[in-house]
């Protein structure tokens, strides 16, 4: 049965302001001049004074571009610009809108397009001059097509003579499509057209033009031991071909000279460097620490003083049309978001310079010798009840962002770590746990590597209260594999 019945509700909602100052918030500095210049393009009432050329504002110049004050600082001469031409005018000529600023004595020059060439490109190149007839070519195309980015053949050829048949009305079988197969695979670059990492390893030694004997021993090892050799399991491999361990480690490291992505060594585009800005700079300045943040790349921003300016006009107009009334609401919320932007940047400067100067003098041992030890245990919680903010505001702003010390560039959510209690009661940070798993390993024998058992131990005669399983989490965590597979030879 349908009823209507009036009832009150208490919700808490978050402002619009709020929302783009939680987004500020998780922008690092280097991506924070991006979002700005989108804003500006966004929003034709704020502006950038580098662009105009004037002296950057005060911190009161930010205030109600309506107030007296605000138009008095930042008037300009606006006599050229009349928006009663924008009001009066309905239709506008297409004629009106079409410029050329040209003579005949210019002389005009074309802005050049980069245009980069993939390695699929460089094989249909290749592929060309093999003369082969329409449906080999059109197999050939296809393949090619297929290849991932690193230059294998992921697709079952099986499955692809039904492709042939339903997609390009081409009758085919599977040995027609291997031996196509097989000449892209004699293009270069070499290993290109495999279907798994042993046959693209085989192919690039089998095009090797002088065969030593320690590539023939490589070639066997991948083709009847690729299971022991992938598993390290070096033993085996010298047992079953009778072998001494100084020819495994040759036929080893030819394996090690080869490329398992041939795909990628033709992809130029791939291979940018990737540089790591910091978003605060903390000093020691003998024994003082200074912090700053780092603000070089964010333009000074202001309210556009011409809309200001054209909302006071119609404001004041006593008999507005239909079209002012609408005019006066658009640049009134264009001003108004033009505002809460820049309230939104100036208080998340100001979230980030108190959150990270509580890490600052939480951790000042650390930051005055940069010694991990010195490193205390710390967590979200300590900081934002040192600063009276809410914890996913303090994720927020530890969340991407670096800070650049004396001693190096770090994340801060390294600064963050939990606490364990050695045998003595001592409380360490898992990060010096870590530390010194990482040297158990750079310091074992690389013949025997020390398995998760071994590391246990000698953490825990360390004085390291800590499970077997806590250290295979946290060798994962570091990117070290297994002992088996550090394995090396002599």
């Amino acid at each position: 049965m349908l009823s209507q019945r009036l009832q009150q509700k208490l919700l808490q909602k978050l402002t619009p302001q709020q929302i783009m100052l939680m987004k500020l918030l998780q922008v690092p500095t280097v991506q924070l001049d991006q979002r700005i210049k989108q804003e500006l393009e966004e929003n034709p009432a704020l502006e950038d004074l580098s662009d105009s050329g004037e002296v950057a504002p005060s911190d009161n110049e930010f205030d109600d571009p309506m107030s007296s004050e605000s138009t008095a600082d930042n008037s300009r001469d606006t006599d050229d610009y009349d928006f009663n031409d924008y009001l009066d005018e309905d239709d506008v000529n297409s004629y009106k809108l079409q410029t050329n600023n040209y003579s005949d004595d210019d002389e005009r020059k074309d802005v050049p397009i980069s245009v980069e060439t993939t390695f699929q490109d460089n094989l249909i190149e290749q592929f060309h001059l093999l003369g082969l007839d329409d449906k080999l070519f059109q197999i050939g195309l296809t393949l090619i097509g297929n290849l991932d980015d690193s230059g294998y053949l992921m697709r079952d050829v099986e499955a692809m003579v039904d492709d042939f048949a339903f997609s390009l009305n081409i009758e085919t079988t599977k040995e027609e499509i291997l031996s196509v197969l097989e000449m892209i695979q004699e293009l270069d670059p070499a290993g290109i057209g495999a279907r798994s990492l042993q046959e693209c390893l085989l192919l690039q030694l089998k095009r090797k033009e002088e065969k030593t004997n320690t590539i023939n021993l490589a070639i066997e090892i991948l083709e009847n031991h690729f299971e022991n050799f992938s598993k390290r399991k070096y033993e085996k491999i010298i047992e079953k071909i009778l072998i001494t361990e100084e020819q495994l480690k040759g036929a080893i490291n030819e394996v090690l000279h080869l490329n398992p992505k041939p795909g990628n060594s033709m992809d130029t585009s791939g291979k940018s460097s990737q540089y790591i800005m910091p978003d605060f700079f903390i000093n020691n300045n003998n024994g003082v620490l200074e912090l700053s943040l780092n603000n070089r790349n964010v333009p000074e921003l202001r309210v556009s003083q011409t809309y200001a300016d054209m909302l006071n006009t119609y404001s004041d107009t006593k008999h507005k049309t239909s079209q002012q009334k609408d005019a006066v609401m658009f640049i009134k919320q264009k001003i108004d978001s033009a505002r809460w932007f820049i309230d939104a940047v100036k208080q998340r400067n100001t979230t980030l310079y108190i959150t990270m100067e509580a890490i600052m003098k939480f951790q000042k041992e650390y930051f005055l010798e940069g010694d991990i030890s010195k490193l205390k245990p710390m967590i979200l919680k300590d900081i934002a009840d040192m600063v009276g903010l809410d914890l996913s505001t303090i994720s927020r702003v530890s969340n991407s962002k670096y800070a650049q010390t004396h001693f190096g560039t770090f994340l801060l959510r390294d600064f963050f770590a939990s606490t364990m209690e050695t045998e003595s009661g001592e409380d360490v940070t898992n990060n010096e746990v870590k530390n010194y798993l990482i040297e158990c390993v750079d310091n074992e024998d690389k013949t025997a590597p020390l398995n998760d058992d071994v590391l246990t131990d000698m953490l825990t005669k360390k004085g390291y209260k800590i499970a077997r399983r806590t250290v295979a989490k946290y060798r994962e965590l570091l990117g070290i594999p297994v002992g088996r597979l550090r394995k090396e030879i002599k």
